[in-house]
């Protein structure tokens, strides 16, 4: 059965950072139940969280606007020497129909491994980016955007270039970690010859039904996160976040897309911890338990940054994490924030390596991210607690229709 708009719009709205999918008018058709001839093999219809799906095919790829998954991998490939437009578009050809069907609850097309038999497609999304290299390896620099441009380096930076960037990106989410690590095995071998690993992050979030009611994500930091996310239900919220169809005609295979912006950002939890709960309260500028403002009220209450509080001092400090980063305060610069926790075990220093695979989406990186993150980079009483470690930039295309593969209008156009 499909979810109706109206519930699903209830929940996103309570889940803030988690987005929305509506179909065709505004991305990921969200159903439940998976294709017969599904993962799920002779077991039974799998329970009703594993039988969520989500359409790949639509206006907007699946994986934007789609509410948050428990788990995900986000890993990006350059192309292997001598492999040009030619092999691109048939390696992008490949891994759309092995995301069409693993999203719908199918086996993969070519030696489906077995990782998922017995499970639906728990929420399984899948979604592809080019980086601004792919341009030059397929022939296709004149059709390359502006705002793909690399992004400036910021002072604050302690950027793994082996770890960053890459000819092509992929991000997958599911409910299920079997699921999410089935289409990643099935991309991987998809690529062939065609592509090589250039890094791979794992994530993950919080599991759909583990509150008594839907709610923003908390990251590793126990701090609400997510809160001032664009809405969906916002008039402007297409403009902001998808590229529109005024684009110039060389750039026209971008009208409905976004620019997804990624970083590995190593939050330093041993020093946080240490801090007492009023100093990370005064650090972010928002309660730990609710998320509302210092100033008052509830989580999206809006924050009353010129308060002053009985010490003649701003109650929101001025170098307050929530303060800096308002869209109020930069010009109304947005970005829709969709990102996974992630844990990679213990660093060589005996500090945790975990922190946020931060994922961000906009119409436009110089109106959204660049602006609030070079104000961050000036001056954020946070940037003490985390270290950026990676970073990429991504064309990411429209939804592909039936019968189409993803950048199919770039690679053929």
């Amino acid at each position: 059965m499909e979810i109706s708009r109206r519930r699903l719009l209830g929940t996103i709205g309570a889940a803030g950072a988690a987005g929305l999918a509506l179909g065709a008018a505004g991305g990921a058709l969200v159903q439940s139940g998976a294709s017969g001839s599904g993962t799920a093999g002779s077991g039974g219809a799998p329970g009703s969280l594993g039988a969520t799906r989500v359409a790949f095919h639509g206006e907007h790829q699946a994986g934007i606007t789609t509410p948050l998954q428990a788990k995900g991998h986000v890993l990006a490939f350059d192309l292997a020497p001598g492999a040009g437009r030619t092999e691109a578009a048939a390696l992008m050809r490949r891994w759309s129909e092995t995301a069409r069907r693993l999203t719908a609850g199918e086996t993969a097309p070519v030696a489906d491994t077995g990782i998922a038999l017995g499970s639906g497609p728990s929420s399984l999304t899948v979604t592809f980016g080019f980086g601004h290299s792919f341009f030059e390896r397929t022939g296709l620099t004149a059709r390359r955007p502006a705002a793909l441009d690399p992004l400036p380096v910021f002072s604050a930076d302690r950027i793994d270039p082996q770890r960053s960037n890459g000819d092509l990106w992929v991000q997958i989410g599911s409910d299920d970690a079997l699921v999410a690590f089935h289409a990643l095995r099935a991309l991987q071998k998809d690529a062939g010859e065609a592509a090589r690993p250039r890094w791979q992050m794992n994530g993950f979030n919080r599991s759909p039904g583990a509150t008594a009611s839907p709610m923003t994500a908390r990251n590793l930091m126990g701090q609400v996160d997510g809160t001032n996310n664009p809405k969906p239900t916002e008039a402007d919220f297409d403009r902001r976040i998808f590229v529109q169809g005024t684009v110039p005609p060389e750039h026209a295979w971008m009208a409905g897309g976004s620019y997804a912006v990624v970083r590995r950002i190593r939050m330093l939890l041993d020093s946080w911890d240490q801090q007492s709960l009023a100093q990370q309260e005064q650090v972010i500028g928002r309660t730990k338990a609710t998320g509302a403002p210092l100033t008052g009220g509830g989580e999206t209450t809006a924050m009353a940054l010129d308060k002053i509080g009985a010490d003649g001092k701003p109650v929101i400090p001025s170098n307050a994490h929530a303060r800096i980063s308002a869209p109020a305060q930069n010009g109304g610069a947005a970005m829709l924030r969709r990102p996974f926790s992630f844990h990679d075990g213990i660093a060589a220093d005996g500090t945790p390596d975990a922190g946020l695979l931060f994922i961000c989406w906009q119409a436009d990186p110089s109106r959204g991210f660049v602006p609030v993150q070079r104000k961050l980079d000036r001056g954020d009483a946070l940037s003490e607690f985390i270290r950026h470690e990676s970073s990429g930039l991504y064309a990411v295309p429209p939804g592909a229709g039936a019968g189409e593969y993803v950048g199919q209008r770039l690679l053929e156009g």
